[in-house]
């Protein structure tokens, strides 16, 4: 439990849960929202894939992430109370790259 809270003390990974709180996502559509480099979000996609907080599932030539909690019932309150990002999500539907 507690890497996980480590990988979770990092405001970008934070930002990354909150935003597939909403929906899964391709790397693309999340560097939009956070407008950095796509280098960085795939470092901390990576890492948050190797502490089993997301999965990944490859559709052609992109790559989703999902969450992956179910097995991690300590981190449901976590992510229940970060803030909403539907509207910021919603925002990229007409935009995304996918």
């Amino acid at each position: 439990m507690a890497d996980t809270m480590k990988l979770l003390s990092d405001k970008t990974r934070l930002t990354i849960v909150a935003l597939l709180k909403e929906r899964e996502m391709c790397v693309c559509d999340i560097v939009d929202v956070l407008e950095t480099t796509q280098p960085n979000i795939s470092q901390h996609l990576k890492k948050l894939k190797t502490g089993g907080i997301v999965n990944e599932t490859r559709r052609s030539q992109w790559i989703y992430y999902s969450l992956n909690v179910n097995d991690k019932p300590y981190l449901n309150e976590i992510i229940s109370q970060l803030p909403s990002m539907k509207d910021r999500v919603n925002a990229l539907q007409s935009n995304s790259c996918c």
